[in-house]
């Protein structure tokens, strides 16, 4: 039983709507949801697909933490429970025939939202620093030309072109994990 004063419903009903009322700002129309549009929280502004970041990454190192990290962690150790591969090794992929184009083709990289230039800045970034005892004396870095060439030529079958690389791995005597 409650105790106390005892306010008509009606103004408790008005004293909800104006608290509410407060925050969600004035009442949003069906022509601003494509612009600055009143939420609970507050403004929202929502953004256009080709908008620039209004937080630019300044370094490489940023940039694979923004765009790869999430999946494949802050180490390159990645999940072998979410099957995200394990990049401290991914030198090894340089000594194998077409493990070099594979590295740049697979839809982790072609879809990070990085530009050509941005990939090779990371994939370079993470052979000399995450992967560095893995990649071969002989190494190149890879450039923006490169990466063009690798989006024009997509893969069509990841599992099996990286099944092809593991066995041309085994043959030369070089171990590169299965999918995990």
């Amino acid at each position: 039983m409650r105790t106390g004063v005892r306010r008509p419903a009606f103004l408790s009903a008005a004293f909800a709507f104006a608290v509410v009322g407060s925050f969600m700002g004035p009442a949003t129309h069906a022509h601003e949801v494509h612009g600055n549009t009143a939420t609970t929280l507050g403004r929202q502004v929502v953004q256009r697909a080709n908008a620039p970041s209004i937080s630019p990454a300044h370094s490489t190192r940023a940039l694979y933490v923004l765009h790869c990290a999430g999946c494949h962690s802050l180490d390159g150790s990645g999940s072998a429970s979410a099957r995200v591969p394990d990049m401290r090794q991914l030198g090894q992929f340089l000594r194998v025939p077409g493990g070099r184009e594979f590295l740049l083709q697979v839809p982790g990289v072609m879809g990070s939202g990085l530009n050509d230039e941005q990939i090779a800045q990371v994939t370079n970034w993470v052979l000399s620093s995450i992967a560095s005892a893995s990649i071969p004396s002989q190494h190149r870095d890879f450039d923006a030309s490169e990466v063009s060439q690798a989006r024009r030529t997509p893969l069509v079958d990841v599992a099996a072109t990286r099944a092809v690389l593991v066995q041309r791995a085994q043959g030369l005597g070089l171990h590169i994990a299965q999918t995990p």
